[in-house]
């Protein structure tokens, strides 16, 4: 399996909003030999360190080999990836429709690759072809934002080192995430921060907020990092 269907996580507490979750994992920035994160920020303040890669499941070894093998699958084979997540999407969907939920997809688990972009099929994406699937991700690429479809919503994030970019994507009615070390504030510069761990549906969220995050795995011991707001 490609993507991770929750039970028991952030992704399971959306089931009270109605929505059942899958998240695809691949090995973030440059851990498979391959760059999945071209906006990642390295050294003092990058975000690159603190990547929530992680947390939960993440620190066990074997889950960092998977999500290597299906990152390098990706690059190897990229219709075939495509086809396949395509697949467990149609049969995911089915599952939580018998259940009586609808469903939600986030293909950037620990990646920031345009899916929306890439082609299953002729001129179909993964978007085109699941138009009753609700997709979100977060993003540190500014043209991303450009995204118009009506099944896939973004929001913004805090590298570190993109201040202005955010303070743009804000100005333009997109959400920004901010990751806090130990709780997450009221308000954050000025603006209203909305807690982004009570479930991780973005696009139930209301505009023109930052929504924060608590750092998590080895985010919560890096000491120093302009990437880990205080």
């Amino acid at each position: 399996m490609l993507l991770n269907y929750y039970s028991q996580t952030k992704m399971a507490k959306g089931e009270k909003y109605g929505y059942k979750t899958a998240i695809l994992h691949l090995a973030p920035f440059k851990l498979s030999g391959k760059n999945v994160c071209p906006k990642a920020t390295t050294g003092l303040g990058g975000c690159v360190e603190p990547c929530l890669n992680t947390s939960g499941r993440g620190q066990m070894g074997s889950v960092q080999k998977a999500r290597i093998r299906k990152t390098q699958y990706f690059f190897k084979n990229r219709s075939g990836f495509l086809w396949e997540l395509s697949r467990e999407i149609e049969q995911l969907k089915k599952r939580a429709a018998r259940q009586g939920f609808k469903f939600a997809v986030r293909l950037n688990g620990t990646s920031d690759l345009s899916f929306d972009r890439f082609k299953v099929t002729g001129e179909y994406t993964i978007m085109d072809l699941h138009s009753d699937v609700q997709f979100y991700d977060y993003t540190k690429v500014p043209n991303r934002l450009e995204n118009k479809r009506k099944n896939y919503h973004i929001t913004f994030s805090y590298s570190g080192r993109n201040a202005p970019e955010c303070a743009q994507a804000m100005k333009a009615g997109v959400n920004v995430a901010y990751v806090f070390k130990n709780s997450i504030p009221k308000k954050y510069n000025g603006l209203k921060v909305i807690d982004g761990d009570k479930h991780d549906l973005r696009f139930l969220d209301p505009k023109g907020v930052i929504v924060g995050l608590v750092a998590k795995g080895l985010g919560r011991k890096v000491n120093k990092s302009g990437f880990i707001s205080v």
